[in-house]
Order: C-alpha cells, then structure tokens, then sequence
C-alpha cells in the first residue's frame, strides 16, 4: 500500500468507515474504552478534533454532552457525518494542526480519537500545545493512538496490522503504512508517523501538561473473542491501543 496524506486517503475511502453501531476492529476494542475516560461528559462543551464521519461526536450527544464541535481534515468524511442530522453537533473541514479560530479555555473536553498516528513529533507537539490553550482551567484532554509497540509485533496480516520501515528507535517520525479489517471483513486502511512512549510524554510536557496523565493500554478481551472468535483470537494478548487522559 503506497503513502498517501491524510486527507486522500479518507477522502478515498470515506463510504467505508460511515456507520451506525460498531462494525470496525477499534470500535471493540477502543473507542467504548476511550468513551469512558471522557466521563463526565453532561454538560461539557467538547471538541472533537479529527471526528471522521462522526460516529464519537454522535456518541458523545448521546452522553450528554451539551455541545460537540467537531473538525476533520476530509470533506467526504464531514460530508457522511453532515448525513446524519445530530442536533449539538457542529461539524467543519479543517486542520488540526491549525486552531487558531478557536478562542482560549472555550473547552471543557477535547478528545483526539486516533488523530496523532497521522501526524508526526513537531505537529504533535505543537498541536497539543494548541490544545492546552484551548482547555478551560481544569479541563481535560482524551486521545487514543495505536500503541508504540504494535507495528513491531504484528506480521501484514487480518485483522490488524502497521508495515514498520526500521526499529522501534530508527523508525521514530517514519509513517507507517496499515490496515485496519471490520467485522465484516472488509479492510480499510489507515497509517501510523510512529512515535516513542518517550515523544509522546515530551510533547505533554512542552505544552504545559504537568499533571501525571492516566494512561490504559487497550487490548481485546475475553467477551470479544466469544463474540467472533476467528475475527478477534489473532490479536489475543497483543497492545492494540494506547490512550491518554490529560487534565489542564
């Protein structure tokens, strides 16, 4: 599979990530558990920054979130959430690495759901500092990537996986090309800047994080293998994701 940028990339495959109720691998295996860690969500103004076609920011509504701005950098994944009429909801096509239309501590939630594996240590580290800026005193900072170790432990095969170019340390801010299968056995494809447990703690630091952040490596378990056992067994014991909660 050849690199492409982000944006051609979605946009490319934009019908085959649009849904309803959970099809994908991560919807399994992550999002429900990145969910969790955005709690409290009622109430909160929330951004959610690289929202796809929508199906977190139509979650997070319907956890009661009074409001949801939510930006993406594909107009063929803003067009497919725009599709499904959510009132709270407002979506755009935009940059995150770009934020500065958004005012100072105007977010209590902001939540980054496989957004940073597309971009690399220097547009991390700036856009979590955007972000910090953004937060209200006391607000907090969700975001899932596909853990560090993964490219490394997994072979180009169902129904997970990144092709690494290097080592663990040599492959630092190298894109990793991948593919991510859904229950239906349909892949879709996603990639990786690989980054180190080491870059990514910098970057929180450099932007003004100083609390210890809450830190869950996810992984399937025991009641998604009894639900599809050739689909989810492949990956049993493997770290598929890593996520952060950052508190301002």
């Amino acid at each position: 599979m050849s690199e492409k940028d982000t944006r051609t990339l979605y946009n490319a495959q934009a019908e085959n990530w649009q849904r309803t109720k959970p099809i994908l691998l991560s919807d399994y295996s992550a999002r429900p558990f990145v969910l969790d860690m955005c709690e409290p969500i009622k109430d909160a103004r929330v951004f959610d920054l690289g929202c796809g076609e929508g199906y977190v920011s139509r979650q997070l509504i319907n956890r009661g979130a009074a409001s949801v701005v939510a930006m993406d950098i594909s107009e063929k994944m803003i067009d497919a959430a725009k599709s499904i009429e959510t009132e709270g909801i407002s979506y755009s096509v935009g940059d995150a690495r770009s934020m500065a239309e958004y005012d100072s501590e105007s977010f209590d939630l902001v939540l980054a759901m496989f957004l940073f594996n597309y971009l690399n240590v220097e547009e991390s580290a700036q856009t979590i500092k955007e972000i910090f800026r953004i937060l209200k005193p006391g607000g907090r900072f969700v975001m899932a990537v596909p853990h560090p170790s993964l490219p490394f432990l997994r072979k180009k095969e169902f129904p997970f996986y990144f092709e690494p170019n290097g080592n663990y340390f040599s492959g630092r801010n190298t894109l990793f090309p991948g593919q991510i299968w859904r229950l239906d056995r349909v892949p879709v494809n996603v990639q990786c800047v690989h980054k180190t447990w080491e870059d990514y703690f910098a970057c929180f630091n450099a932007a003004g994080f100083s609390k210890i952040p809450t830190v869950k490596e996810l992984r399937i378990n025991e009641t998604h293998i009894e639900q599809d056992p050739e689909f989810f067994t492949p990956l049993d014991g493997i770290p598929l994701h890593v996520a952060f909660k950052l508190i301002k």
